[in-house]
């Protein structure tokens, strides 16, 4: 598996609302934010970023709640 560097500006204008609406598209479809940085070589961060810039309402964390024990 190689690695790709990461792209270490977001692009401006156009270029970044259309990033941010194909990133909204693949998380509202059930993508990751890892998996999108990933994809597409930024940091999970600038993913998130882009995501909350594109009005995405974020998935919870997962993974097991609290509650009663079994008996």
């Amino acid at each position: 598996m190689t690695r790709k560097t990461p792209a270490r500006r977001l692009p401006p204008g156009r270029d970044r609302d259309e990033l941010a609406a194909g990133l909204k598209e693949k998380y509202d479809a059930g993508a990751s934010i890892r998996a999108l940085a990933e994809e597409t070589g930024r940091s999970y961060g600038a993913v998130h970023r882009l995501l909350g810039e594109a009005g995405v309402a974020f998935r919870g964390r997962g993974g097991a709640t609290r509650g009663k024990a079994a008996a």
